[in-house]
């Protein structure tokens, strides 16, 4: 190696890669199974699934994934018919490096959210799908933990707090 430029080559980077759409699992597998290395953060969220609440993995960054290369030892060529893979980020004809302190943060962030709020927002209309209520549109108000929640249900004509199971609450249509 003739020059400090060609040292610096051979240290590994970051660099992100865009997946298609719906296919960061798939690309990320592919690429570890090829012996990559590859980090592909997730966030564990509750999802309401036929009528169940659910907790699901799903990507930070819907349609990307880091992997770790070198400009020197590493064979760039397979990473773009890999299955799930869209293409490398590039500024130019050149891969952008991601700086390692961003990827020790992400790995070092707990990947979860409250689970609730990413199905019923504060003020938006549910219909209560069990118990002496069943049926009854009601208001979403808040979370109370992970399952339970407080609506607003009009009864005699007054606003009334009920405390019930998130799992027995749906999304009203319209």
């Amino acid at each position: 190696m003739d020059s400090f430029s060609d040292l610096e080559g051979a240290i590994p980077s970051w660099y992100v890669i865009q997946c298609k759409g719906g296919e960061s699992f798939r690309a990320a597998e592919h690429l570890t199974n090829q012996g990559y290395e590859v980090f592909h953060p997730v966030l564990s969220v509750k999802r309401k699934r036929q009528g169940k609440l659910v907790t699901v993995n799903e990507p930070l960054f819907p349609y990307y994934l880091f992997i770790r290369l070198d400009q020197v030892v590493s064979n760039w060529r397979p990473i773009r018919s890999t299955r799930g893979v869209l293409r490398l980020l590039t500024f130019g004809n050149r891969p952008v490096a991601t700086p390692d302190a961003l990827i020790d943060t992400l790995r070092a962030q707990p990947h979860h959210q409250d689970e609730i709020h990413t199905y019923f927002s504060a003020g938006e209309k549910v219909t209560i799908t069990e118990g002496p209520f069943k049926d009854l549109e009601a208001i979403f108000a808040r979370c109370k933990g992970e399952e339970r929640a407080i609506v607003l249900l009009n009864v005699l004509n007054r606003p009334q707090h009920l405390d019930l199971p998130v799992e027995s609450l749906q999304k009203s249509e319209g």
